[in-house]
């Protein structure tokens, strides 16, 4: 192991990473083989004039990603098990939900049995998300990150551009603070809405007054209400933003565009309740689409990403090794609830 001309005292990545990354690459280039015998911690240290806590760091890891084992009394070994050639990526998603399970499934998909997918869940902090990325610098091919951060947004940007931007994919939403030119699979919210809204305008026109439902408590994109603001100046339709569905008098004529599945459920229920009918006295759009809105009330309209696509393109661009910038289609899906 030729470590020491690896070795940049001056990388952000510290250098117990940059011994595991050059172990790795060595047994992809073929310079160590399963079943060899590799130094001892205190041979690597002096051998390479690194620190003795350095080379235990890194050979800590080896261990707990399979790629050294070691036997009793005899040393340390590269696993006869270990698939260097499997592509590393750690995915960091904001929340976990339905949407977010179809983005990881067709990722997996298209990436096959040749690569090893970490999910961590950052919950929209930036701390939690700079921690996740600063411990794992160094350990994958590839950090595909979604970048819906509502906390602590310095400490995450600074983390992020520690990640090489051949390494990094943004997902689900584009951002300006990442100095690199990395890959991105995103959304436009704001002219994501705004067009789609505009394709149902034929539809959304029989109505007295359009409400978007945006629950302040749940993080999601202010660039969603600039954009639905705009679509009701343009149509020069009366509109309002609530918090929640019960702020909004269920008014025969009135049009509700909803993005929390409480919001939808609670609507429904109280249309029934005034014996209201859904796509004729009340219009109904609900944001991202899934399997159920398709059956239910005979169907809801939706204004949805395709999810799949967009773990698929994701997938392709780790699989193709590409830095593409690629907007995700977003359409309205007309069915009978408007």
């Amino acid at each position: 192991m030729e470590l020491l001309d690896r070795i940049d005292s001056t990388s952000a990545i510290p250098k117990y990473l940059q011994v595991v990354n050059a172990v790795i690459e060595d047994i992809e280039a073929g310079i160590l083989k399963r079943g060899e015998r590799v130094p001892s911690i205190n041979e690597t240290s002096e051998m390479y004039y690194l620190s003795r806590d350095t080379i235990e760091k890194a050979y800590r890891i080896l261990r707990k990603k399979g790629v050294i084992s070691s036997v009793k009394g005899k040393g340390c070994y590269i696993s006869n098990s270990f698939s260097a050639n499997k592509t590393r990526v750690l995915l960091l998603f904001n929340k976990l939900s339905a949407y977010k399970k179809a983005i990881y499934y067709s990722m997996l998909k298209v990436l096959g049995e040749n690569a090893v997918v970490d999910l961590h869940i950052h919950h929209y902090d930036g701390t939690i998300c700079a921690n996740l990325i600063q411990e794992n610098l160094g350990k994958y091919d590839y950090y595909v990150v979604m970048p819906h951060i509502s906390t602590n947004a310095e400490a995450f940007t600074q983390a992020l551009n520690k990640i090489p931007d051949d390494k990094l994919i943004l997902l689900d939403k584009n951002i300006d603070t990442y100095k690199g030119k990395c890959g991105a699979v995103y959304q436009d919210f704001e002219r994501d809405i705004r067009r789609a809204l505009h394709s149902g305008e034929d539809l959304l026109s029989k109505y007295n007054k359009f409400v978007l439902v945006y629950p302040r408590e749940i993080s999601y994109p202010i660039e969603i209400v600039k954009g639905f603001r705009q679509f009701c100046r343009e149509m020069s339709i009366e509109h309002s933003v609530v918090g929640c569905v019960h702020q909004e008098p269920l008014v025969p004529g009135t049009a509700f565009l909803i993005l929390e599945e409480s919001d939808l459920a609670n609507l429904i229920t109280e249309t029934r309740a005034q014996k209201l009918e859904l796509g004729k006295d009340i219009g109904l759009i609900s944001y991202n689409d899934t399997p159920l809105k398709k059956i239910l009330d005979a169907g809801i309209t939706v204004v949805s990403t395709d999810h799949e696509l967009m773990g698929e393109t994701a997938g392709y661009m780790i699989k193709k090794k590409l830095k593409e910038k690629v907007h995700n289609p977003f359409t309205l899906i007309r069915r009978s609830s408007l």
